[in-house]
């Protein structure tokens, strides 16, 4: 079956990802079948639905008519033969427990079509155990949502032992049609990626506390301040729930040895029904307490050392296994967990020969099975690995991509979705790299500047990663960093457009006011809310803003710390063309390409002349008069009188 044969799917389970996982498909256009066990449930899961699509339509993600039309996709079921019989694709939400899932899928097969795809929303169990219950095994496998589905990008597509590489690809299209961004799982092993990378983080935090080597506190300031994650590890087991992590541990541990062991700190939570946010205690206090009140500075070395260890030691299991390539595990853990960088780069920027040699000395000293280092990492602990990973054009860029969509125009995509393209200093030196690349290839005569996925152009400044350094020295050098790289930008000799989808805010607004021209979706939302923050625009915001807008408006921008939809913003001069979301990708190409099509010595010298027109006047006139007297010599001239003499289009060179 392929992806276009799909239009009936049908969703065993109303809970909050069964409900979540219904609602991403019909927004996307599928009949959906929301089916549980009684009527009170499924009911549930509909009215839970019914609020999700609601709350987007009040925040204008969707307008009332498609808000309706995603409802009405939506039937509420208690009947399983009525559920699965005529539906194309059925994917099984029910509570992870093997016994539970083979049994729902033992009566599936009664009911369901010859040609219906199997699929389950398992978070770690066995895709193969699963599928051997079916009479199908080829066309079952893993499609692993995270929770919430409706907001979270990434579906782990898992294959199991018998899996065809048709139903794989099928599979991975329909995620693509719900909007998601899918990565395979080329085997079937415990925990997948994100979660064979999570669970044995959060259990190596656990037992550092259990071993006495360090506090929770001391624990949770590494990760979310020094490591940079979003979360501490107690905080992020408080959040997803203790009981989770530690169920998928003991599944861990019963199939692929001791190196899984619970931490018994996690035990006692379990036993104590301390789970989390959800029971109102975990590691933090959350029904009579602060939650997780988490020290900025009591991180340590030593610490961090031993957290990146272990999660270099899962990724080259991972490899190793054959489970997935690094840049596949580093993108699930980005989309899927947050992460500012994935776990294998990490491990790159740190040394695989150094987090090698902690795990092996932590080995000797304690015995433990799971600091012993993996056979891929001790081949492997020399080299990285990325070893001579390079782009196509000869940079490794990570957080931007290069493309060439033809008609000489050079595409610099802000590539951190996961983060809503929110930019850190790694950006701002890629992006210094990617100018200079454009600049250098003659193909390329314009740039089109726009941000990955539909969520944001980019919503800021990475602020999490700027809080881990509060450095006053350290946040202006990354403020003149910012300018040097927006200002290469700004002056580089080709014209620029930024194309600009869902949130351009804060240091993201102040990267679009240097492109020439922006084109942006209905849906954008514009402003500089720093002041907010008790900051200000610290990338050049404070003086471009008001050249392109005038000084009052600029003023109202960045004082008020207000959001503006694309339309105000239009009509304030900030944004040259609106159009409809579908259409913003094809608008600012096409603008793009008709201005690559121009002719490059006068776009340079007319963006020369306006840059620095705006430092001095008397300057800015001077380089025109100059550049006015060159450009007369030009065989760029001549091209343009004779095209126009002769109502043609004219072909510039450039020369």
């Amino acid at each position: 079956m392929n992806v276009e044969d799909i239009e009936t799917i049908a969703v065993l389970g109303a809970g909050n990802m069964g409900h979540g996982i219904a609602e991403v498909a019909a927004l996307a256009g599928y009949d959906v079948r929301l089916r549980d066990i009684n009527e009170e449930l499924v009911e549930n899961g509909y009215d839970q639905l019914e609020w999700s699509v609601g709350k987007l339509e009040e925040k204008d993600q969707l307008t009332e008519e498609e808000a309706d039309a995603a409802l009405e996709r939506v039937t509420p079921l208690v009947d399983l033969e009525e559920t699965v019989s005529g539906t194309d694709f059925i994917i099984e939400v029910v509570p992870e427990k093997m016994d539970i899932k083979q049994d729902v899928y033992g009566e599936v097969e009664q009911y369901a079509p010859e040609d219906a795809l199997f699929a389950t929303n398992t978070s770690s169990l066995s895709i193969t155990d699963l599928a051997e219950v079916t009479e199908r095994p080829e066309g079952f496998c893993g499609m692993h949502f995270f929770n919430p589905p409706v907001r979270m990008q990434l579906v782990e597509v898992i294959s199991g032992e018998h899996t065809a590489d048709e139903t794989l690809d099928t599979v991975e299209a329909l995620a693509e049609e719900f909007g998601k961004t899918p990565v395979r799982v080329r085997k079937d092993s415990p925990g997948f990626i994100v979660n064979r990378v999570l669970v044995p983080l959060m259990n190596e935090a656990a037992w550092l506390v259990e071993d006495d080597v360090a506090t929770m506190g001391e624990v949770d300031s590494t990760t979310k301040f020094d490591m940079g994650l979003p979360m501490g590890s107690f905080e992020l087991a408080d959040q997803v729930g203790i009981d989770v992590g530690y169920h998928v541990l003991e599944y861990m541990h019963e199939t692929l040895g001791d190196a899984y062991e619970p931490c018994p700190l996690l035990e006692a939570k379990v036993e104590a029904e301390e789970l989390g946010k959800k029971s109102g205690t975990g590691f933090y206090e959350y029904d009579e307490g602060d939650g997780a009140d988490i020290p900025t500075d009591a991180g340590s070395e030593e610490i961090e050392s031993r957290l990146l260890a272990v999660m270099a030691n899962e990724v080259a299991k991972l490899v190793g296994n054959d489970v997935a390539p690094a840049e596949d595990i580093d993108e699930a853990v980005m989309l899927g967990a947050g992460f500012p960088q994935g776990p294998a780069k990490m491990a790159d920027d740190v040394g695989l020969d150094s987090l090698y040699e902690t795990l092996s000395d932590l080995h000797d000293e304690t015995g433990a099975p799971r600091y012993e280092p993996a056979d891929y990492l001790d081949e492997h602990a020399g080299d990285g690995f990325y070893e001579g990973d390079e782009s196509e054009d000869g940079v490794d860029f990570e957080t931007i991509r290069i493309e060439h969509p033809g008609d000489m125009v050079g595409k610099i995509v802000i590539d951190r979705p996961h983060r809503m393209n929110t930019i850190n200093a790694q950006i701002l030196d890629e992006l210094d790299s990617a100018i200079d690349t454009l600049e250098d290839d003659d193909d390329v005569r314009a740039i089109l500047l726009v941000g990955a996925g539909d969520d944001a152009f980019s919503a800021g400044a990475d602020v999490q990663s700027m809080a881990s350094s509060a450095d006053p020295l350290d946040a202006a050098d990354l403020s003149r960093k910012g300018k040097e790289a927006f200002g290469k930008l700004e002056e580089c000799s080709m014209p620029v457009v930024a194309g600009i989808d869902g949130y351009c805010l804060g240091g993201g607004m102040e990267l679009s006011m240097c492109a020439d021209l922006r084109v942006a979706a209905e849906r954008a939302e514009f402003g500089q809310p720093e002041l907010d923050l008790g900051l200000i625009p610290g990338w050049g915001g404070t003086q471009r803003l008001q050249h392109i807008v005038g000084e009052g408006r600029a003023k109202e921008i960045i004082l008020t710390a207000e959001r503006y939809d694309a339309d105000e913003m239009e009509s304030f001069g900030f944004v040259n063309r609106v159009v409809a979301n579908d259409e913003l990708e094809d608008s600012a190409y096409d603008l793009a390409a008709e201005l690559a099509a121009g002719p490059p010595i006068a776009h340079e010298f007319a963006k020369r002349a306006m840059v620095r027109g705006w430092e001095n006047t008397e300057a800015g006139f001077e380089i025109e008069s100059q550049a006015f007297g060159h450009l007369v010599g030009t065989e760029d001239l001549m091209e343009g009188i004779t095209a126009f003499m002769g109502d043609s289009d004219p072909e510039f060179e450039g020369k």
